[in-house]
């Protein structure tokens, strides 16, 4: 049976350049290459998870799921070590949207806000999901 090997959520920005560079200097990620000129897209890499980035010639219709629905994320990765990743983004000043802290359903979480106010969660599975393959 053919294997996923990654996914990319894709969000709408104001500035693609702007977002790249807040990834790569305030959360660790990676980039090579924006596509466009002027720049629209990106795509920001850490470890082996991606985020797309796409730039938006109507800034006043981005809509981050928190917007709709109440404490919803546009993104969420599981990590090895929340602790040490929400040490690393604080003191790197990523915008913490919501502090470490153990979830009722198995996970050790916080969230940031990008420069567009998507939410992105990063948990730490302490019950190992059923499904986890």
């Amino acid at each position: 049976m053919p294997k996923l090997t990654t996914s990319a959520p894709v969000l709408l920005v104001r500035d693609v350049k702007a977002s790249a560079d807040y990834f790569r200097d305030c959360c660790g990620f990676k980039y090579d290459k924006l596509w466009g000129d002027p720049p629209g897209f990106c795509m920001v890499w850490r470890d082996n998870l991606c985020i797309m980035l796409s730039q938006t010639d109507e800034p006043d219709r981005i809509v981050p799921n928190w917007k709709i629905v109440h404490h919803m994320w546009n993104a969420y990765f599981w990590v090895d070590d929340a602790k040490a990743l929400y040490d690393e983004f604080s003191a790197a000043g990523a915008k913490i949207d919501y502090e470490l802290h153990e979830k009722d359903y198995g996970c050790l979480e916080f969230g940031i806000q990008d420069l567009d106010g998507h939410d992105i969660a990063f948990g730490q599975d302490l019950d190992q999901f059923p499904l986890k393959a």
